[in-house]
Order: C-alpha cells, then sequence, then structure tokens
C-alpha cells in the first residue's frame, strides 16, 4: 500500500513539469534558448546534415566512439517524457532517466554549477521550443569492458562535484562572476580547453582548483585545445580584451582565425551572446595568471623575412613555405588581417605539441562565416601534394621563424596523424566537394 502514495508524488511532479513547460511564456523561453546557445548545445547533439537537436554526432574519445542523443521533446526517442527533474539529474547530476550514469562527454561536472533557474528555462525551451524529431539514439561503439556502466558510477562519485548553483565570491566583480558563471559553467569551456588526469577527468573545474584550469589539452580528434591563460607564448597574454570580443563574436581578428572544434562553437554559439556576456568571458580568461610565468615574451624576428625577400630559401623547409604557403600568409609570417592568420607568434604555432598544425597542413580547414564576419575562406589540404617529410620541413619552418621557438616535429608524427585522419595519400588528388565549407 506504500506504493500508492509514491506513484502518486511521482505522477504529480511529472504533471507539475508538464504543466511547466506548457505554460512557459515567451520571455522563458528567449532565456532557455539563449542559455542553449550559450551552452552549445545543438553543436554536439546535431549530426552533420542532420535535425537539430536529433542526435547522431559521432565524438571520438580515448575508449571509443560515442554517438549524441536525441534531445528533442519527442516523447518515443527523445526527451518528451522527462520531467523537469529528470531533465535536472541528467543535465546536472549526469543520471539518465534509466538511472544509469552518463559518459561525461555529456560534461555534467561543468553543468552541475548551472542554477536552477536557467535549468528550468533551458527545460522549457527544449519541451516548447524545440521541434520534435523522431530519430533513435545510436549504440556507442565502446568495446566491452570498457561499454560497463557501473564504474562510470563510481567515475561519478570520484570526480563530478556536488550539483550546487553558482554564487558569486563575497565582493567579487559582478562582470568578472559572470564570466565564471559562463565559462566554468554553462560554456564547459574545460572540458576541451583542460588537461585531463590518469581517469580522464579534468585536472581542475574553476579556476580555484589550480594552474591546469584552461591549461591546454592533449590531442583529440587530431586536435589540440590550446592554452586560454595569460601565457604570452602558448595563451593568451598577448590579447587584448577586445579582441578576445572579436574573436568569440566573428572568429577572425588581426593575428588569428578560428579552425576546429572552436568554429562550431563560434558558429554555433558564440556569435548570438550579447556584448556583455562576451566581455564577461573575456574579463574573466584575461584574470587568468600565466602557467609558466617565467616563459619568456613573444619577440618578432624578421631575420627570416629579410632573408626570403632576398631570395635565400636555404633554411630547411623554406622553399616549402614559399612555395606553398607564402601566398597567403606572407614571406613575414604577418597573413592578412581577418582572412589568413598570422603565424609568427600564434600561440597554436608555438605550442609544445604541433598536432593542430599538422592537422592543418594535412586536411585543411575553413574559415566560417558568421553574421558580422559573412565571408568564408579555406585552406586547402597538402596530404595529397607534400610527402610526411615535407610536411614536418615546412611546420618546423613556420615554428622556428619570425621569433616563434617551438620544438621541432618528426616526419613519424606526420605519418601517425595522416593515418588517424585517413586524409588523401600523396600523389592522391582530393575531392573537391570535400573542401566545401562546412558551415
Amino acid at each position: 500500500m506504500k506504493l500508492i502514495p509514491y506513484l502518486f508524488g511521482l505522477s504529480a511532479l511529472f504533471a507539475l513539469g508538464a504543466s511547466a513547460a506548457e505554460t512557459a511564456d515567451p520571455e522563458l523561453l528567449k532565456k532557455g534558448e539563449y542559455l542553449a546557445r550559450a551552452g552549445d548545445c545543438v553543436a554536439c547533439h546535431t549530426a552533420k546534415g542532420g535535425q537539430p537537436f536529433a542526435g547522431g554526432l559521432p565524438m571520438e574519445t580515448p575508449i571509443g566512439t560515442l554517438f549524441s542523443t536525441n534531445i528533442t521533446p519527442d516523447r518515443e526517442t527523445g526527451i518528451g517524457a522527462y520531467s523537469f527533474e529528470d531533465f535536472d539529474l541528467a543535465v546536472r547530476h549526469g543520471i539518465a532517466k534509466q538511472g544509469y550514469t552518463l559518459y561525461p562527454a555529456m560534461p555534467y561536472p561543468s553543468y552541475a554549477r548551472v542554477t536552477e533557474p536557467d535549468m528550468r528555462a533551458l527545460y522549457a525551451y527544449f519541451m516548447q521550443g524545440v521541434a520534435p524529431v523522431q530519430q533513435a539514439n545510436k549504440d556507442s561503439a565502446i568495446p566491452w569492458p570498457l561499454s560497463m556502466r557501473l564504474p562510470l558510477t563510481f567515475w561519478r562519485w570520484a570526480f563530478a562535484p556536488a550539483v550546487e548553483d553558482f554564487a558569486p565570491a563575497g565582493g567579487q566583480d559582478p562582470l568578472l562572476a559572470r564570466g565564471a558563471y559562463l565559462v566554468d559553467g554553462l560554456g564547459h569551456c574545460g572540458a576541451c580547453h583542460t588537461p585531463r588526469g590518469i581517469g580522464m577527468q579534468e585536472k581542475a573545474l574553476s579556476a580555484g582548483e589550480g594552474p591546469d584550469f584552461l591549461a591546454g589539452s592533449a590531442p583529440l580528434e587530431g586536435w589540440i585545445a590550446k592554452s586560454l591563460r595569460g601565457d604570452h607564448r602558448t595563451g593568451i597574454g598577448n590579447w587584448s580584451e577586445a579582441e578576445l570580443v572579436q574573436f568569440l563574436r566573428t572568429g577572425r581578428t588581426e593575428r588569428t582565425a578560428v579552425f576546429g572544434g572552436m568554429s562550431e562553437v563560434v558558429v554555433h554559439s558564440m556569435q548570438y551572446m550579447s556584448d556583455a556576456d562576451l566581455t564577461a568571458i573575456a574579463r574573466y580568461l584575461k584574470s587568468l595568471p600565466a602557467s609558466n610565468p617565467g616563459a619568456p615574451a613573444y619577440a618578432y624576428d624578421d631575420q627570416v623575412s629579410k632573408a626570403l625577400y632576398h631570395g635565400d630559401d636555404s633554411k630547411t623547409g623554406a622553399a616549402l613555405y614559399v612555395d606553398n604557403c607564402a601566398a597567403c600568409h606572407r614571406t613575414d609570417g604577418q597573413g592578412y588581417a581577418r582572412v589568413f592568420p598570422a603565424l609568427a607568434g600564434n600561440p597554436v604555432v608555438s605550442g609544445d605539441d604541433a598536432t593542430s598544425l599538422i592537422h592543418i597542413v594535412l586536411k585543411g580547414d575553413t574559415l566560417p562565416a558568421t553574421h558580422q564576419a559573412p565571408s568564408t575562406f579555406t585552406m586547402p589540404p597538402f596530404s595529397w601534394r607534400l610527402s610526411d617529410q615535407q610536411v614536418a620541413d615546412v611546420v618546423n619552418f613556420i615554428r622556428t621563424s619570425w621569433g616563434n621557438q617551438a620544438p621541432p616535429v618528426n616526419a613519424e608524427q606526420v605519418k601517425h596523424l595522416r593515418a588517424e585522419l585517413d586524409v588523401p595519400a600523396l600523389g592522391q588528388i582530393p575531392d573537391p566537394h570535400a573542401l566545401a565549407p562546412q558551415h
């Protein structure tokens, strides 16, 4: 008999959640849509060419491939039958409606600090502002026994923080507090930009947990998420707050351009955010000290530029650079503002791990259009044109010219990444349709 009141209570909770979604006012839906943008939900939960939020996007992890889930309000294949409590349990606690622990590819360790009012706005939006799509979820491609869910429960107990609404520190500047909330929480920037420990957990979830926070990632899917700390050579120490805001809004600045997974963040999320929120994010990031404060600041060196100007391409990789790169990035390494990024002093070029740079040389990339920067530019792939040794030579030339100081790469590293990316082999002409912009 005790089961009847319990079941009645569950039914009442579901009815309250459903009623809240059905009666959501337009302002609440608008707020929820904005928060979903800020959380970049669509980028992960939409497959290439698929319906928004219907899932199916493959996500590479060190233990295998996961596929994002359908989070549209379809009652059979999506989250249409979720109460607010079910929704909150999944997003902030990492526990599915069925009771098992979610893979932390869903960044619930970051979402744990999202406030309940924001969660209710998100719930209203996903229940009422998103079109339902009937699309079954795909099983993960993770081999047994790594696919067992029980160990994930212990992982969650060990590494996920307690769910608690974000509250600014006493006396904290409101703009910095807002930036911390967006970066540490809803924006889950650390999920990509923070190094991970032996248990694949983020080594720090906020600035208060130490200098590993946002200090850059290990390679994943052939990319490195760069440091967002105050280091001059490898971070954003040389960037102004205004430059950061411009980069987040448009994906390009006088010195650099967006690439890889960050392109999706700018296209689907950042360009829709308010000036106030972008400024808050930039100011908070600029408040993070350098991981290596003793490292020397970058200083431009024109020795290579002068040598190339006078026809001296004797430095290893110089002739390859002139033939393949200089037309866009110039012999002085300065590129063309907001079109072809500078290579001189670029933190992506100067990082200890050259994975991202090798990736772009092999596979190319597209600078996406945004509302305030509607032009699209594509760098073609060079995997079909350059051997592994030639790629290593031109990458090393870039990493040691114009004042850049970075460790060398070798042909074996290029060979390994070439195989991982499955790009056209040397002499194999790529499909021109593969170069079309993807955004």
